[in-house]
């Protein structure tokens, strides 16, 4: 049986003022249209340096800014991961201390689909552990047969309990719980269920990704985040992104996630027709239960009027010349590691590119425009009110811009990273190290993942 809450609980007077403390300057400003940013000739060369450890192999690729890479400290390597021709799944080792990288290893098969692209965490053993999950049908991971190393064969297995996964999101928990957040195709396996019905479920290991449980072995809820129903057919669910932010005083440790909703809206039920409105929720691991920004306790599994009450952000009439809009890709953080915040991109009827942001006061949710003409990709805490966005422009064949966004109060430009060609996806490294800090998949010439000509960059501070 699900276990929902109780009912709608105050927040404590305390907390309120602790939030409010967070987004006391956001609060006054965030209703402005912050300035567009300035032509990419106005900004200033980056001071990061950019390395190429695979020029002309990567293939296209689905992969939201989740999981790309990690650093381990340990040995004093940063390991990362790509699809190669046909989606395949490669990872390579750059040694910090000989600053060499080494050859790309393969370690699964990506069945032709560029929706079959890695992820990696490394459990608490030491081993690595890249996931993927064949579009609509099974989730696998790969586990290094070493610990702390991509030599000495790799052992891949099915997660029975992936059943139908796409899109895999992994994070490690602080008690060491590794969690996959996965999308499941629920007609695939079940013909009652319209092909517009794809809700989010998840799998956990307690023993370094030996063994699995899923969300519905854990709580009895089959879906954790499903919409049904919806009179507008939209009961998709993209996740832009999910992050993994450790406890902080007063707080659990928590896990942010955005996302959007697809369908086949006033057409029927046809699959990722139309994109509609922003949604922002948390995930505490040590309960498995899911939250509204403001703390309400919405139980293990979030069904579509509790959606619309209490994690709606920003709500977005279905568009018919650009109706993928929002942008599959959107940013989740916080400020003062308390006040969530996303960034997410629109396109208008003319098909220009609208950055917003939106962050969560004692007063609701306050938005802003913060750009057109740039497409966000993945962004780093600088300071507790300070983010790093990475961004590519859409006037520019290659580089990849870099913005400093305090959300509600500032947005500007900072510098461009040089590539010698365009990019198409970028992810900070988990918990990096200089000169291991983004990984860049560069683009390739054609959607066919047969094609593999891109470069991997990988970019940081000297």
């Amino acid at each position: 049986m699900s276990q929902r809450p109780t009912g709608r609980q105050p927040r404590p007077v305390a907390t309120w003022f602790k939030l409010a403390a967070a987004a006391a300057a956001v609060a006054a400003v965030a209703t402005v249209t912050l300035p567009a940013a300035p032509a990419l000739a106005e900004r200033a060369p980056s001071s990061m340096s950019v390395m190429t450890p695979a020029a002309g192999i990567a293939a296209r690729t689905d992969r939201r800014p989740v999981a790309g890479g990690v650093y381990d400290p340990k040995v004093g390597t940063t390991f990362i991961t790509w699809g190669g021709q046909f989606e395949d799944n490669y990872i390579q080792a750059y040694d910090h201390r000989g600053a060499t990288w080494s050859a790309p290893v393969r370690v699964g098969d990506g069945g032709n689909d560029s929706h079959n692209y890695p992820t990696i965490v490394q459990a608490d053993d030491g081993h690595l552990l890249v996931f993927r999950g064949l579009h609509n049908t099974e989730l696998r991971v790969a586990r290094s047969n070493r610990a702390h190393s991509i030599d000495g064969g790799w052992t891949d297995t099915v997660i029975p309990q992936g059943l139908g996964a796409t899109y895999p999101m992994p994070f490690k928990a602080a008690d060491g719980a590794i969690f996959v957040f996965i999308r499941e195709t629920a007609r695939d396996f079940d013909e009652r269920y319209p092909t517009d019905f794809r809700p989010m479920k998840y799998v956990r290991s307690a023993d370094n990704g030996l063994t699995w449980q899923s969300s519905e072995q854990l709580t009895g809820d089959r879906w954790n985040i499903a919409p049904q129903e919806r009179p507008d057919n939209m009961n998709e669910i993209y996740v832009g992104q999910l992050r993994y932010e450790p406890a902080a005083p007063g707080r659990p440790e928590r896990v942010g996630i955005v996302y959007t909703l697809a369908g086949g809206g006033p057409e029927g039920h046809l699959h990722d027709r139309y994109h509609k409105n922003v949604y922002y929720t948390y995930f505490t691991p040590a309960d498995l239960r899911f939250h509204a920004a403001d703390g309400q306790d919405l139980g293990t599994r979030i069904d579509d009027p509790e959606q619309e009450r209490y994690l709606k952000i920003a709500d977005t009439a279905l568009q018919t010349v650009n109706p993928r809009s929002p942008d599959y890709i959107s940013l989740v953080g916080s400020v003062a590691g308390r006040a969530p915040f996303v960034v997410w991109t629109q396109l208008d009827a003319a098909g220009a590119v609208h950055d917003h942001t939106a962050v969560y006061t004692p007063w609701g949710w306050r938005s802003a425009e913060l750009a057109t003409g740039v497409r966000v990709k993945d962004m780093e805490r600088v300071d507790p009110l300070t983010w790093r966005v990475y961004a590519t422009d859409e006037a520019a064949t290659s580089g990849i811009s870099t913005y400093l966004l305090s959300p509600g109060v500032g947005w500007r430009p900072e510098s461009v990273i040089p590539t010698p060609k365009a990019v198409q996806r970028i992810e900070v490294v988990g918990g990096y190290r200089d000169p291991a800090r983004i990984l860049a998949t560069g683009a390739s010439s054609a959607r066919d993942v047969s094609v593999a000509d891109g470069d991997i960059y990988v970019a940081g501070r000297p």
